[in-house]
């Protein structure tokens, strides 16, 4: 009954070198969406590894279990897994990887829950803000002006996402500046870049020591941002874009000698203003398809046996 040991093996394996990998690459900032893409792909594996030992283990470790796992398999598939075989550690890392599961999903929960907090919580500060004048009826539109002294704008998803600018804003973006701001955000909305960091966080939060997770977290937040900028400056332009960035951040000291909060604006400027090539579309879709791989090798691992003995 080596099968679920091979598994968190490779897991392991994958969660040390695939981080590793991807930070000497250089290609992750000409393309942010391949990137998301590989990242995603990795801890899919991780978790995937750890998902396919936990039913394995199960299976050794309790007969009633293993009848639901291969309830259709033929018997020369289950003795190929040699589940009779295996000791008293089964059902210790079976109940841990369970464990385990329900605590990346009770986190999945916090984070969802809290991020909504946040929302209802700016959403009701709009409404004082912004309250309705007497006899106004309120208008669902996708853009709400605010009386500020300083340049802000974010973006409210929901069943009625809508951008939020500030009068100061208003002030120093051009008109194509606040499309390019428009479109960035409208980007992150399409590609619902928020579950991507509900779920990166919730695993970092839950599991802080394992250094995969919090490398996922990073890349997450940083590149969603450039897949974003990427979006906005293909309608609009890079120059647009960067500018647009330039006067919502300037007075916020990032682009000073040492910069606070949001470093990683002045990245953000300098690769608009100076992109790199991208790949080659055959180079983008070789890294797809080969990223697609990763999950498939845990599912190939705990199928060999079964295979073999069909074979």
């Amino acid at each position: 009954m080596m099968v679920p040991v091979a598994l968190l093996l490779l897991g392991a394996l994958t969660a040390v070198l695939a981080p590793r990998l991807l930070a000497r690459a250089d290609w992750l900032d000409r393309e942010p969406v391949v990137a998301l893409w590989v990242w995603q792909c990795v801890v899919a594996a991780v978790l995937l590894c750890c998902a396919l030992s936990m039913t394995l283990s199960a299976a050794a470790a309790w007969q009633a279990v293993r009848g639901h796992v291969f309830a259709t398999a033929p018997p020369a598939v289950v003795d190929a897994y040699a589940l009779g075989a295996a000791g008293p550690w089964a059902a210790a890392t079976a109940m841990t990887l369970a464990l385990g599961g329900l605590w990346s999903l009770a986190m999945l929960v916090r984070e969802v829950v809290r991020a909504r907090g946040r929302r209802r919580a700016r959403r009701a500060e709009l409404r004082v803000r912004a309250p309705l004048l007497p006899g106004e009826e309120q208008v669902s539109g996708r853009l709400v002006v605010l009386e500020g002294e300083r340049p802000d704008a974010w973006w409210l998803p929901g069943a009625a996402p809508q951008l939020v600018i500030t009068t100061a804003a208003l002030r120093r973006l051009k008109e194509r500046q606040l499309d390019a701001l428009l479109a960035h955000e409208q980007g992150h909305a399409q590609a619902r870049h928020d579950w991507l960091l509900h779920c990166s966080t919730a695993l970092a939060d839950g599991f802080p020591r394992i250094p995969v997770f919090a490398a996922f977290q990073a890349e997450m937040h940083r590149l969603v941002e450039l897949a974003a900028d990427d979006m906005a400056s293909r309608r609009f332009g890079r120059l647009t874009t960067a500018l647009a960035l330039v006067e919502l951040n300037e007075e916020r000291g990032v682009f000073g000698p040492c910069p606070a909060a949001q470093a990683h604006v002045p990245q953000r400027v300098h690769r608009l203003l100076t992109p790199p090539d991208r790949l080659p579309a055959l180079h983008r879709l070789r890294l797809t398809a080969v990223a697609a791989l990763v999950p498939v090798l845990p599912v190939l691992v705990a199928f060999v046996p079964g295979l073999r003995a069909l074979g």
